[in-house]
């Protein structure tokens, strides 16, 4: 199972300065597309498991799965480097809650878009006294235009949460920003001192 698994992940070169999982902002278009493309969200959908699978201890990359069916998210494990510093570890730590948060974010808010909107799409059909399905068992759709309507006020009528869940992905992002920065500055400063260090032990005395 865990080969399996393994098979469907794709390796990502773990490095401090890739800030592109982290400073995208989403767009409002943004919004409506992970909304939309979650069509596999149901009334009796519940938050899937996340997988068990882990890398071998000699991995040196952080993992990427495919793209989960609700939250519409790659979850991310993300390498643990061997002698980890507590600055390292409180990084790895934040930015695996702020995946958590996202993907438990986009679950719930796609799994309520699905939901009104099959319940738009019914309640229109029935003021034109139409049955959800036609001759051939199809089931019916609304046009462009029709469907213009609830995406207009799905939106408006969330504008607020995802006004809320722009502040703070930024401001969790920022604090990711800096912490990388630190962690950079630190590993830096660590390569400089080991260096003169063994300068000064391979330098022969008189």
């Amino acid at each position: 199972m865990a080969s399996k698994t393994a098979a469907c992940l794709l390796w990502r070169i773990s490095c401090p300065f890739n800030l592109q999982a982290h400073l995208r902002p989403p767009s409002l278009s943004a919004v409506t597309r992970r909304q939309c493309s979650s069509k596999q969200a149901t009334q009796q959908d519940k938050s899937p498991k996340r997988s068990n699978f882990r890398p071998a201890a000699d991995s040196t990359h952080d993992w990427i799965g495919p793209p989960n069916r609700l939250s519409n998210l790659r979850p991310i494990i993300y390498h643990i480097p061997e002698n980890e510093t507590e600055l390292q570890k409180r990084l790895r730590n934040l930015r695996q809650e702020t995946e958590d948060w996202n993907h438990e974010f986009w679950t719930e808010q796609n799994i309520t878009f699905n939901k009104e909107k099959d319940a738009f799409i019914i309640s229109q059909l029935k003021a034109e006294g139409l049955s959800e399905r036609d001759e051939q068992g199809r089931r019916r759709s609304l046009n462009s235009e029709e469907m213009a309507v609830f995406y207009k006020s799905f939106l408006d009528k969330n504008r607020i949460r995802h006004a809320n869940y722009n502040k703070e992905w930024y401001r969790r992002n920022f604090t990711i920003t800096l912490l990388m920065g630190r962690v950079a500055l630190h590993s830096a400063w660590r390569t400089v001192a080991e260096r003169r260090s063994s300068e000064k032990k391979s330098t022969p005395t008189t």
